[in-house]
């Protein structure tokens, strides 16, 4: 960090020293000892305006507090199939580290159909799926590592995407925003595989939209992208749909899975909630309802996307409709 950066900080730490015990006691279990790292985040994300990195930590802070998100580790999706109900149509999974020890996610954005569960469901499992993310896996390898590891890499499945991502848009968008204002520049680079013309040609009309910090971190790479991320993991962390030969063919086997809730990592996952809701001195619970969290307001910006997706999603609709009309009328006598 450079003069600039460290005075931003630093003055930033005095205003987050004024805020209220609630917000102090919340905030420590965020930055996990890794105070500076954690605000420069936020600063990032506002351009390094002291006063807007403030305003959205605080925002942050207050989120957590009014929706108990530092508890939401002691709060397991049960029965257990539920839980694999969610994780058969939510694809998200973690393959292992990169070489520099940042975790990697792999996400099925194409195959995701977020149909099997409510939306308080899912957005329970992708919060808790963050805060074990930043409570136990990156300090575990920042103490590992002997630095701070405070980011993760995420590799993008676009197989199977397609005009029924309309109805995905709204909870996309919502999940979307709470990792833009609560987690903010928690995902170093975005790699993007197994993309078909239709993200192609969503992607063209979304990038001008994005600013120039968040376009750097996209990376749309060939095929199943499986030579490039070779680069910066061992083979034995790609995400099982990027483990495929030059002729296409594939090289893995179920068990390595990481959307599964068989694969090590949800496994790990799910018994970490598990334990540490029976530490609490309660039974397992048969039931239990899901866990409600406020939606916040999305950006402008993210709105702006989410309208430009829609809006091309609908032109490629339109389109197929007019071609099948075509063809129709072709095989008419």
């Amino acid at each position: 960090m450079g003069v600039v950066s460290e005075e931003a900080i630093d003055e930033f730490i005095e205003l987050i020293d004024q805020v209220e015990e609630p917000l102090k006691k919340t905030f420590e279990s965020v930055h996990q000892g890794y105070m500076r790292e954690h605000l420069s985040r936020f600063l990032k994300a506002r351009d390094w305006n002291v006063r807007k990195a403030h305003t959205m930590l605080v925002e942050c802070l207050r989120w957590r507090v009014d929706n108990e998100i530092d508890s939401i580790l002691s709060k397991p999706i049960v029965p257990s199939e539920l839980y694999r109900n969610v994780r058969d149509s939510q694809l998200i999974g973690m393959s292992g580290y990169t070489r520099e020890g940042l975790p990697v996610f792999a996400i099925g954005v194409g195959l995701s159909t977020f149909d099997k569960a409510s939306v308080h469901y899912y957005v329970q499992s992708h919060i808790q799926i963050n805060e074990y993310r930043d409570r136990v896996l990156l300090p575990s390898m920042s103490k590992k590592n002997g630095r701070p590891i405070t980011t993760c890499v995420k590799v993008l499945d676009m197989t199977g995407l397609k005009l029924s991502a309309l109805s995905q848009i709204k909870l996309v968008t919502i999940i979307s925003t709470i990792d833009d204002l609560n987690y903010p520049e928690k995902t170093n680079t975005y790699y993007v595989v197994n993309a078909p013309y239709i993200f192609s040609a969503c992607w063209k009309v979304v990038k001008p939209l994005l600013q120039e910090r968040t376009r750097k971190k996209v990376h749309v790479l060939s095929g199943c992208g499986r030579d490039e991320l070779l680069k910066i993991m061992d083979v034995t962390s790609l995400p099982h749909f990027c483990r495929r030969g030059s002729s296409g063919s594939s090289h893995h086997t179920e068990s390595v899975d990481c959307f599964s809730f068989d694969h090590p990592f949800h496994q790990q996952l799910y018994n970490y909630v598990k334990h540490h809701y029976e530490t609490q001195g309660q039974a397992e619970p048969a039931k239990q309802g899901s866990f409600h969290v406020g939606f916040p307001e999305p950006e402008a910006e993210r709105v702006q996307i989410a309208k430009t997706i829609e809006s091309e999603l609908h032109k490629f609709e339109n389109c197929n409709g007019l071609c099948k009309s075509a063809d129709d009328k072709k095989v008419c006598p």
